[in-house]
């Protein structure tokens, strides 16, 4: 009989052992075939990928890169989860979003996979008078309700709670959020509301509803207004500080207002950053519970959300992969709820298939992926724990930042948040425009002959405050254009693509071109001549090579039969005849904007 030895599996024992070292002169190797002579510490930094905040990621990572301890799952700093089973006993909390008056709706969600209400209330949501009707056949003792009502708080607040009473539901069944967010909502429209608002009602919940909690810190504001992922974490430490000094200010004890706090956050596509995101946040409020006296109440309540942001309206069937990659980086990430926003959320009033969509996400995840069996399933990866110890840095430090300019009041009233978050969307705005940061359907892919998704209007958000951005923003300000043109001439604007030379020389650059043109809603033409084909402008499309021997010669016979302005497809050079040139890493949004205005597409 064979006994292992006590240091582990031997698999690999009669392998030499390799080194960083090694790695990173094969790496560049590798790179010095394709021309790029770079020593091995050179080879792995070219690897890197720049993020937001100032971080890096690397393209290895190893035992060497150390961080602190994360501890075990529902025990402090809590990265690796708030509850010792994490999410294993029975998945995460399906909760679903409701803005309309629709009771019917509610139902069908309850009976076919959600466990939760997150219902948008007062304003343009659903009347606080509503709330009965909506909630008249749900079982309020087993569905947790959560309450969005920004100023009518206070209102829906009271009408859930009399309809507990009102239902005979024990004081201790009630599951759920009264909302109360009154720096969040601030953020949302600029109206000001005195933090202290949460005490009454977290006084209430502490001392006669142990399973309701009283008050919501809501990242999505934030994020929503193009805020990175540190920036969007500082944030809502900064609202949950100042939420637990207006808590223990009205006598509840640190560990008590901790208790009141749920944390809602934005899950992206980015499935490592978020994991990470979701992993820092409970690191650094479990900090700031230790450093309120109570270290055993930082296990942090999250709620994550499916992005707004990234959801695009044009080909809005991709969204259902990108909030099927977001849930699953919530669900590993340990979110204790997860909403999925229906894929058609961009465009209007979700239908009935987008609802269940949207709900059959997370119960995929759950019972067929078996996503949920396993707790903290990133723990352990070097990757994950580096990036997650790096995200809690950078999110304390802006969280400082914050209450170095007098706290999150202070630092919304005076713009400073707004400054800062406008330029780190700036920043990734130039990534949009250049499509370093693709969309698909949108920037990459684009159809436009797809016909539109039409939906019912939703109702307006709030507004009035921090803006909202989208990653499609640019582009479909360009689709729209074209669309405008479309109704009104009967043809989109056309760019006409002169392929030089054979089809396996021409076709890579016909075929980028192709792409650029249409994400800006100009149709491409590349049969036929130029003269019929209806457009003002051509692009040349072929290899560097034919440009030098032919691309003069084709530019002036393109300009000779009307062309009023010549692209070339490659990058800049001493090309003659060319007007513009169009390339991978080209500001797109530019070009297309210019090409729009030319053509006499009205803005």
């Amino acid at each position: 009989m064979t006994v292992l030895p006590d240091d582990g599996l031997p698999l690999a024992a009669e392998f030499p052992g390799a080194s960083h070292e090694q790695w990173q002169r094969l790496v560049a190797g590798v790179l010095r075939k394709s021309g790029t002579e770079v020593s091995g510490a050179e080879a792995e930094s070219l690897l890197s990928t720049a993020l937001d905040d100032g971080l890096r990621t690397q393209p290895l990572y190893t035992a060497r890169d150390r961080v602190p301890d994360p501890g075990v799952p529902g025990f402090a700093p809590f990265v690796r989860g708030g509850r010792p089973e994490g999410n294993a006993a029975g998945g995460w909390d399906v909760r679903q979003r409701h803005a309309v008056a629709d009771a019917e709706a509610v139902l069908t969600d309850l009976e076919n996979g959600v466990t939760s209400l997150w219902l948008a209330v007062g304003g343009s949501g659903i009347p606080v008078a509503d709330l009965g009707r909506v909630l008249k056949d749900v079982y309020l003792d087993l569905a947790p309700v959560v309450l969005d009502a920004g100023d009518a708080a206070e209102p829906a607040a009271r009408e859930l709670l009399r309809l507990y009473e009102d239902r005979g539901v024990a004081a201790e069944a009630a599951r759920g959020n009264l909302g109360a967010d009154p720096l969040g909502h601030e953020a949302r429209t600029g109206r000001l509301q005195d933090a202290g608002a949460v005490a009454g009602p977290a006084r209430l919940c502490a001392e006669r509803y142990p399973g309701l909690r009283a008050v919501t810190v809501d990242a999505l504001p934030f994020h929503e207004a193009g805020a990175s992922a540190a920036q969007e974490l500082g944030c809502s430490l900064a609202a949950a500080v100042a939420y637990l000094r207006e808590l223990t200010a009205a006598g509840l004890s640190a560990a008590q207002a901790c208790a009141q706090l749920e944390f809602r956050y934005a899950a992206t596509a980015d499935q490592f950053l978020t994991v990470a995101k979701l992993r820092a946040a409970r690191r650094l409020f479990a900090r700031v519970a230790e450093v309120c006296g109570a270290p055993e109440a930082g296990a942090q309540r999250q709620h994550a959300v499916t992005s707004p942001v990234m959801a695009a309206r044009r080909d809005p069937w991709v969204n259902m992969l990108r909030t099927t990659v977001a849930t699953l980086a919530a669900g590993v990430g340990g979110a204790d709820a997860v909403t999925v926003l229906p894929f058609d959320h961009a465009i209007g009033r979700p239908d009935a298939f987008s609802r269940r969509i949207a709900r059959n996400t997370s119960a995929i995840l759950i019972e067929e992926s078996y996503l949920a069996r396993v707790i903290d399933p990133a723990g352990g990866s070097w990757y994950v724990e580096r990036l997650t110890d790096e995200l809690a840095h950078a999110a304390w430090e802006f969280f400082r930042e914050i209450e170095r300019a007098g706290g999150q009041a202070a630092a919304l009233r005076s713009g400073m948040v707004r400054e800062r978050l406008a330029q780190t969307w700036a920043e990734r705005g130039a990534r949009l425009a250049e499509r370093r940061e693709p969309v698909t359907g949108v920037s990459e892919f684009p159809d436009l002959a797809e016909a539109p998704v039409v939906r019912e209007p939703a109702p307006e958000p709030r507004s009035g405050g921090l803006p909202r951005v989208r990653r499609d923003e640019a582009f479909e300000a360009l689709r729209a254009r074209s669309d405008a043109h479309l109704a009104a001439t009967g043809a989109r604007p056309r760019v006409f693509l002169a392929a030089l030379g054979p089809a396996a020389v021409h076709t890579p650059r016909l075929t980028f071109a192709a792409n650029l043109f249409q994400a800006g809603g100009i149709e491409p033409v590349t049969d036929g001549a130029f003269a019929d084909s209806g457009a003002r402008e051509a692009c040349l499309c072929s290899a560097d090579t034919v440009y030098a021997e032919e691309g003069a010669a084709a530019a002036a016979e393109l300009r000779a039969a009307g062309a009023r302005h010549v692209y070339l497809a490659g990058r800049p050079g001493a090309y003659d005849g060319a007007d513009t040139y169009v390339f991978a890493g080209c500001d797109a949004v530019a070009v297309l904007t210019d090409a729009l205005d030319r053509m006499g597409v009205a803005r």
